[in-house]
């Protein structure tokens, strides 16, 4: 029981950990691009909320007054764990502010990126290469994310605010947003795998019992149709056999008294006729249940199988092998399979030889029956089983339960091949 339920419970555990790790993979990137949209956010508010409305005439044009307006607020405002840098960039690449002061006045060319900010107005984010020259001073603070917007000075003039955020700073924004819901999500994922192997403990040991049931109920019912054989064996060897034993020697006396010699060739043939029945009779109880089986064994049921085929004068042979040591469930299944074997031969094979071995092989016990008979086609098995026929049918699916193999090779005019193999007790 224990080894279904492992696998189930390491699969389950596998599909856990590849959805656990995708959903991880996609919380993280909705955390990092909500970090970047509060990102830029916080430089939208800065930028217009706060550096705009200080921005001076007098800045454009470097007067320090303004310059100082400008840096009081930024540094009492913007700057801070989160903001390292602020830039204040004119169109024409001219720095005319920065909270490093040997920035302002030196010109750089801007990036298309930051020109298609100036003229869309929108607010951009990337990371920064601080291996330029205008970000010299940036070096050495780690990896920063730049977020860009454009404002305007009091004249109109477009100016580019841009903001120096650290990257470390940004990523804990985006684990504050998505770690709760994998906390909640991989619990969730855990508990529901907690709960599924018991669930599955239980679903196997249910299974359990009913397959267990139901080879008991197999039992059971092959007991009884082995008690019910025994009756009806009992039955007719001891009622219509005797009767027709009597029959016939009460025949054979009268056809000895009677004086007309066509009375007595009648009374010949219907003894000879009683006692051709009493034989199909016998032959029929040993069919229903084999007296041999148990008093003399094995061997001597198979022979009693055989003898109808021999009486019909059809060549036998047997090969039992002494050292079998079948326990009585194997030896009985054993014989109902060459009997069933044997009975389709002799209804319908037409054979003139039949060959019957038990053999101990190293994986198990094999009975064989070969006969050169007339065979039969792919389809013809199954037309049978359609007619009613399931005698093999049931054999299959009882050498299945038993852990064996049944199989038959056959084709029209090459005879039949009958294999049973059954698993060592």
């Amino acid at each position: 029981m224990r080894h279904p339920v492992a696998q189930f419970a390491v699969a389950g555990l596998a599909v856990l950990a590849v959805f656990g790790a995708a959903a991880l993979l996609a919380l993280r990137g909705l955390g990092n691009a909500e970090a970047l949209r509060d990102a830029r956010q916080f430089a939208t508010l800065a930028g217009q909320g706060i550096v705009e409305p200080t921005v001076a005439a007098g800045l454009l044009r470097g007067e320090p007054e303004a310059i100082a307006a400008v840096d009081r607020i930024v540094q009492e405002r913007v700057l801070g764990e989160r903001v390292v840098r602020v830039k204040l960039w004119a169109r024409d690449g001219r720095i005319v502010y920065s909270d490093e002061p040997r920035l302002i006045g030196a010109r750089f060319p801007l990036e298309a990126e930051k020109l298609d900010v100036l003229r869309s107005g929108a607010t951009n984010a990337s990371l920064t290469d601080v291996s330029g020259p205008e970000n010299r001073y940036e070096r050495g603070q780690g990896d920063l994310y730049e977020v860009y917007l454009p404002i305007r000075a009091p004249d109109g003039t477009p100016l580019l605010f841009e903001t120096y955020q650290r990257r470390s700073a940004v990523a804990s924004t985006g684990r504050r947003i998505w770690m709760p819901f994998a906390a909640l999500m991989l619990g969730s994922l855990v508990l529901l795998w907690l709960v599924q192997v018991p669930l599955a403990w239980r679903l196997d040991r249910r299974l359990r019992r009913s397959q267990a049931e139901r080879e008991a109920l197999l039992v059971r019912a092959v007991e009884a149709s082995d008690d019910e054989r025994r009756r009806i064996a009992a039955d007719l060897h001891d009622g219509p056999v005797q009767d027709l034993a009597g029959i016939s020697y009460s025949l054979s006396a009268a056809a000895e008294t009677e004086g007309s010699a066509a009375a007595r060739e009648t009374l010949r043939q219907a003894a000879a006729g009683t006692r051709d029945s009493m034989r199909r009779l016998r032959s029929l109880l040993v069919e229903i249940h084999p007296p041999n089986l148990r008093a003399s064994g094995l061997e001597a049921a198979l022979a009693d199988l055989l003898a109808p085929l021999r009486a019909r004068g059809a060549e036998t042979s047997l090969t039992v092998d002494p050292a079998l040591g079948l326990d009585e469930d194997a030896e009985r299944t054993v014989y109902r399979a060459a009997a069933e074997a044997l009975r389709n031969v002799e209804r319908h094979a037409g054979a003139n030889r039949v060959a019957v071995a038990v053999e101990d092989r190293d994986e198990g016990v094999r009975l064989t029956v070969v006969d050169d008979g007339v065979g039969f086609g792919p389809g013809d098995r199954e037309r049978r089983r359609d007619e009613g026929h399931v005698g093999l049918s049931l054999l299959d699916e009882l050498a299945e339960r038993v852990g064996g193999r049944l199989a038959v090779r056959s084709a029209p005019g090459d005879g039949t091949t009958f294999e049973l193999e059954l698993p060592h007790a």
